[in-house]
This record gives structure tokens, sequence and C-alpha cells, in this order.
């Protein structure tokens, strides 16, 4: 497709906004004309008033009529005042249901979007949500779902109703007098004059408002982030200047940008105020009158409806001023539901014979061109122990993800018993392959469902015995409630203990494949001989990939494999790699902590 043809196509295609309410937009449209044809109704009372006060003024016109004529006005007003109360109850009967139905479509629109969501994130890469805080996604599935709920359940109704009663209002005064009615509005172009004025003054300085917003929220968060060490060198007064400035940039931001707006609003806003219309009405009013244009009760109709049509109109000025944040909404709903899914197999599901893993030909290259891997070739051999080292950024664990399946490949693939790892069912692949991470992810659940997460079905004594295993049992037992207490309710466990929940999890799911990526990083040493054991007994008999910076941990391991910029560069035993002379050699004559090239050596004195 050429780039015209795809430009224009992109033209073509629907906003955020509107695809994201296509099916209930039918619904939200029936719902906008319910409600505005129940606004005309409920104004009929007003023309009512004026015509009984027409009659009024008639009959003491002529006083001293006849019986009948004043039978025939009582007629008139009964007739009035019946047709004036069945309006507002109609129109009331008739804006409630536009209401229930802009509320039954945002129902189904609320719940469209969630499940779609839900799954959605349930067929995405893994590491997907390694790249992201729990706060986005909850902004999207929550936070700015509710954002819609105000758009889809109450944004059209209310534009009906204010639509309706301003259609009405201006139909009515022109069939009164045409010449009235063009002065009774006068006052709501200048309205949009002084809108346009104020949209202008605040857009001039709105970049460097937002500018400025930015500064001082990382200002605030570098501020209380380093308020320990900032106590610690006694340089707090220069953390307070700092922020200090931020303050007053924002201040002085705020003022350029609210000034000139805040102006021009009260301006726009005077303008249409009632009392402004009315003020307008009446003078023009003595006017028409006083040249014998119209008589003073022709005049009634204007001062009722003409300063009614003030309250709608700001209504659909905010409405339309909020249409902002709910197109900023659509806008991170839709991204989400277009998030990349895990390629799915084709054809019918295959299943691994046996746990021995290869890495063929695989490179992975990440969403900003950065290749974190490049022809990575490495068999692991059932029953055996293979350990990944090298330094901070050589891939290690990406490698590692890319056998979670955490994201496939860029080039290559990864199999399982000879079968690619996208041709086998995730349930099933996660039968299969075990893991413990540094990054521990625990649910909002009871301790217990947390460690049976792989295997629900798991008993009690199982999971105290995985629990065992994992040195995390006697911790558990000094919980409020036990094994039944939810994590982030009344268990908060440390990041060490959370690691030992998590280690326990894969100690239960028995796994043939388990992947280890610095399993220890966050657990005392106080427990870390205990955990080693447990992890020692756990491998046994497995196909295990190790993750690891600490060479002591790992010179056991039937193959070292030494990763540097994403490539392997050395590998084989202990003994083999100390007789090559090379990177893992002379690392571990330094005793194991000086950095390989690129390490953070920071991360290597921690260990």
């Amino acid at each position: 497709m050429s780039t015209t043809n795809k430009a224009v196509e992109e033209a073509k295609a629907p906003g955020p906004l509107r695809q994201v309410l296509a099916p209930i937009r039918g619904r939200l449209i029936a719902a906008a004309m319910l409600a505005a044809l129940g606004s005309m109704l409920t104004l009929v009372p007003l023309a009512g008033i004026a015509h009984i006060a027409g009659i009024v003024l008639d009959a003491v016109g002529r006083a001293g009529g006849s019986m009948s004529s004043t039978a025939t006005m009582r007629t008139d007003i009964a007739w009035t005042v019946v047709v004036s109360l069945a309006s507002v109850f109609v129109g009331m009967a008739l804006i409630s249901a536009g209401e229930l139905t802009a509320h039954l479509a945002d129902n189904r629109l609320t719940l469209d979007l969630r499940m779609s969501a839900a799954q959605r994130l349930s067929q995405v890469p893994l590491g997907w949500f390694t790249d992201r805080a729990a706060g986005e996604v909850k902004q999207a599935m929550q936070d700015d779902v509710a954002t819609l709920h105000s758009l889809s359940a109450h944004f059209y109704p209310s534009v009906g109703r204010a639509a309706g009663a301003i259609l009405i209002s201006v139909v009515y005064l022109f069939a009164m007098d045409w010449r009235m009615a063009i002065v009774a509005l006068l006052p709501f172009p200048g309205f949009f004059v002084f809108l346009r004025h104020a949209m202008k003054a605040g857009g001039a300085n709105m970049q460097d408002f937002v500018t400025r917003l930015g500064r001082i929220n990382s200002a605030t968060v570098e501020f209380v982030n380093g308020i320990p060490i900032l106590k610690a060198f006694g340089t707090s007064g220069r953390a307070h200047d700092s922020y200090r400035d931020a303050v007053d940039g924002f201040a002085e931001a705020f003022v350029r940008f609210t000034r000139p707006l805040v102006s021009a609003m009260s301006h726009a806003h005077a303008m249409i105020a009632p009392v402004t219309v009315l003020g307008v009405v009446l003078a023009f009013g003595a006017l028409f009158v006083s040249v014998g244009w119209m008589t003073p009760v022709e005049v009634l109709p204007f001062a009722l409806v003409a300063p009614g049509i003030c309250a709608p109109l700001l209504l659909l000025h905010t409405l339309l001023h909020d249409l902002g944040s709910a197109t900023g909404a659509a806008q991170r709903v839709s991204a989400l539901l277009k998030t990349p899914v895990l390629e799915p197999y084709a054809g019918q599901p295959q299943f691994p014979g046996h746990h021995e893993v290869r890495f063929e030909n695989v490179g992975y290259a990440y969403g900003d061109g950065y290749e974190a891997l490049s022809n990575i070739d490495l068999t692991l051999a059932p029953g055996t122990v293979t350990a990944v080292v090298g330094p901070s950024g050589s891939g290690k664990s990406t490698l590692a993800r890319t056998l979670l399946r955490f994201f496939d490949p860029s080039q290559g693939r990864v199999t399982l018993g000879g079968v690619d790892l996208r041709q086998i069912p995730t349930s099933h692949l996660y039968r299969s392959i075990g893991f413990v991470l540094q990054d521990v992810r625990l649910i909002r659940a009871s301790v217990s469902e947390n460690i049976a997460l792989g295997r629900p079905s798991a008993s009690r004594q199982e999971i105290e015995d995985a629990a065992r295993a994992a040195s995390i049992h006697e911790r558990i037992l000094t919980l409020p409630r036990g094994y039944d207490s939810v994590v982030g309710v009344d268990a908060q466990l440390s990041g060490g203990e959370a690691q030992r929940v998590s280690i326990a999890r894969a100690v239960l799911l028995d796994a043939p494949v388990l992947v280890l990526d610095e399993a220890t990083a966050a657990v005392d040493a106080g427990h870390e001989i205990g955990i080693q054991s447990a992890l020692s007994r756990m491998v046994k008999g497995r196909t295990v990939m190790v993750i690891a910076h600490r060479l002591d941990t790992v010179m056991h391991a039937d193959r070292i494999v030494v990763l540097e910029g994403g490539v392997i560069t050395e590998q084989g035993t202990h003994a083999q790699l100390l007789a090559r002379r090379g990177s893992y050699a002379r690392l571990w004559e330094k005793g194991g902590y000086e950095a390989l090239p690129g390490a953070d050596v920071s991360e290597v004195a921690s260990c």
C-alpha cells in the first residue's frame, strides 16, 4: 500500500472513542433522543404560564364580559394546566427512560471492556507485565473504564437534555416573535466570542504549565527518595532549594496559565448569566412595547424562557470540556485491547515426549531495537544443571525468560522435548516448567493459595511440606491465620519471605524443568543455607537452568555458560573454563567478585 493510500486509510479509521463506544452507539443515541424529547416536554409549563397570563390579562381588559366568556376562560386555563402537568410527567418519564437506556448500555460496555481486557491480558507475553507497573494496568482496566462510565452512562442523556431544552426554547421564541427572539439571543454569540478567547489564552501557556508540572512531580519524587541520604550528609538545604525552585516555577506558570483564562471565562459566563439575558429582554421589551410592536403580555414568554437557555448552554460547555478526559481514557483502553499477544500455536497442539531443552539460533531484540540475544545455540540435557553467568545486561535473564515463554524469540526457536514452545498449550507448558525469579509476584489470596498456584488440587499437607522445604513454614505459622492469612491483608511478607513462598510454589509444582534466576537474591544469610539445601534436593533428576552471579554457587554445575553482550563466549565445566584462562577464569582467580567486562560493580560487590 502506498504512503498516500495508507494515510487515507488511517484518516478514515474511527478514533479510539468512537471505536470503544461502537457496540452501544445506537443505544446511546436513543437515550439522547429520549432525554431531548423529555426535556422539551418539561418546558411546556413555561409556555403554559405565559398562555394563562395572556388569558387572564385579556379577561381583565374585557372586564364585565358575559358568563359564557368567563366559562370559556376557565376551561382554557384548566386545559392549559392539565396539558402542562401531563407534559411534565411524560417528560420526566422519557428522561428517566433515557437515563435507564444509557446505564444499561454502559453496563454492557463495562462488562465487555473488562472481560475483553482480561482475556487479552491472559494471552499477552508474561514479559509484558515485567515492563509495566501494576498501576498502568489498573488505570486502564479500572480507572479509565470508570471514566468511560461517566461518558456512556451520563454524557449522552445530559447532552440530549441540554440540546432539547435549547432547541425547543429557540423554536418557541421565534414562533412568538422573530424580532424579539433575535434580540433575546444576542448575549449568546458574545459567550462564544469570549469562550474562544479563553481557549486561545489557555492554549498559549499550556505547554509551559505542563512542563512545570512535570518538573515539580520529578522534584517531589527526588526529594522524598533522597531524604535519608540528604540527612546523612547534611545537604538538606540544597535539596530544599531545588524543590522550592520547582514549586516557585510551577506557581509562576500556573498564574500565567490561569490569569487570562479566568478573566476571559468570567466575561463569557457574565454574558449568559440569567440576569444579563433577563435585562436584555426587559430593556428591548420595553422599547418594543413603546413603539407598538408588542404588548406587555407578549414580552412575558421571553422573560420566562430566554434566561432558561443559560443553564443548558453552560452544561453543554462543561460536558464538551469533560470529553477530553474520556478521549484519553478511551485511547489507553484501546491500546490495552490491542496489546500484542503471544503467537498462537498453528494446527493441533503438541506435547513433549521428554524434557530436553534446546535453544536453536535464538535471538531476541527489545522494542527499542536493542539486541539482547544473538545466535544462541544451547542444549539442556535432562537431569543436568546448566548455569548461566555473565555481566549485568549480558542477557542472562532474557535467555531464561525465552524458555519460560515470557516472550517469543525474534529469531530461532526454543524447544522442549523436540516441540517448539509455541506449539505447546500454555497450561501444559507451565506444568512442565517451574521457575523461581528475582521479581517475586504474589497474588492477593491466602498464603496456601499462593503456594498452590501451580497445583490448586494440592492437599494442605503437601503445601506445608513444600513450605518446610523452602524454610518458610515456621514464619507462616506466626501469621494471624497461618496458611489462611491473605497476602497484603493480614500477611505482610518481606522480600525474602515472599521469595521463599515462591520457592515453595516451585517445590510443590514438582515440574521436570526448573529455571532459577537468582533464587536467593532477596533471602537473608540466615535462611540462604537452608534454601540452597532445598534447591539442591529439588534439582535432582530435573532439567535445570540456573542464572547466577556468585560463581561459588554454580561451580558444581554440569555445564557453565558465559554470556557477554548477548552471545555465548564460553561454556564447559568449572575445571574446563579455568583451564581456558578466559573471562570466567579471570573472575574466579580474583575471588569471584570482580565484574566481567561491562558488569555493574555494585551488583558484584553485593554478592
